[in-house]
């Protein structure tokens, strides 16, 4: 049977940030004027109208009740938790430090991944990850300023990242990807509603907001189903360093949406990002190249 190509993995994994950002990007334009839970609860709405349908489409109707299934819920349990504590950390900490503390998720997942999973990260791979780490705080640039409880938020933001993505790789491989997605978008909205109503109190929202909001649900699907599927067909030590394209598209929004525009260190960060990657990918391609055949 033939391998997988070895740059599907990453392929998901970019797909995925880019997702992840286009949704963070529409609710953070969204959140002028509504509060935070309320706004993960009417995304998750959104996300819920856009993904039936799909679901329904495919045929998977008659899987649903997988949407529930033990392992299926556990991962989105620890990313309904991870999405929770970062909404805090975000509105009270400046971004960069609750973007650079995010940058830790890979490195997580690749220490969990050697310990459960006994994947071997060779030294020069973990080094590669290592300089996308350097890169993605060259372009974060976190001023210090947010130390306090809310960074322990974003840093459990982190962990429970690499709690959820390691969590998916134990999920059998008949469940489908958007099963998953779909779980997660309802476990992440019911955790949203319930904490609208404890600690929140309801405003309406503008038809601005309901078009941002309707468009963070559709981006954040794919967002769910890439990083799950970039998991599912790459190895980790592979597919976990791309993470770090989080930061390249946080820049390309800056730039496109809110009209800012990287410094040189940024840049530079950027591209150390990228190569380091793209390196990871090509050493872990020349090594199965050079396998012995059994």
């Amino acid at each position: 049977m033939a391998s997988p190509h070895p740059f599907r993995g990453p392929l998901f994994m970019v797909l995925s940030t880019g997702s992840y950002l286009i949704n963070d990007t529409l609710m953070k334009l969204a959140t002028a004027g509504l509060p935070p839970y309320e706004v993960l609860m009417l995304r998750g709405l959104a996300a819920l109208i856009w993904g039936t349908p799909l679901l329904l489409a495919l045929g998977y109707a008659s899987q649903l009740p997988l949407l529930f299934e033990r392992r299926v819920l556990a991962r989105n349990l620890a990313e309904a938790a991870a999405v929770l504590a970062y909404i805090v950390a975000l509105a009270n900490m400046p971004i960069a430090d609750a973007t650079a503390l995010g940058q830790v998720t890979p490195l997580l997942i690749l220490l969990g991944a050697s310990i459960l999973f006994r994947e071997r990260i060779g030294g020069l791979a973990m080094a590669l990850i290592g300089i996308g780490f350097i890169g993605a705080l060259m372009v974060a640039q976190p001023t210090g300023a947010g130390i306090s409880v809310y960074a322990l938020l974003a840093l459990s933001n982190a962990v429970l990242c690499a709690v959820r993505d390691l969590a998916g790789r134990r999920i059998r491989a008949e469940v489908p990807g958007l099963i998953v997605a779909m779980s997660a978008v309802i476990v992440v909205l019911i955790g949203a509603a319930v904490l609208h109503v404890v600690t929140e109190t309801w405003v309406m929202p503008r038809a601005e907001h309901l078009a941002l909001l309707g468009g963070a649900g559709f981006f954040l699907i794919f967002g769910h189903l890439f990083i799950f599927l970039a998991y599912r067909v790459g190895p980790t030590g592979v597919v976990a360093p791309f993470y770090y394209f989080f930061t390249f598209w946080a820049v390309l929004s800056g730039v496109v949406v809110f009209n800012q525009f990287p410094n040189p260190l940024a840049v530079a960060g950027i591209a150390l990002v990228v190569v380091s990657g793209i390196a990871v990918v090509l050493l872990d391609e020349r090594r199965r190249r050079l396998a012995p055949v059994a």
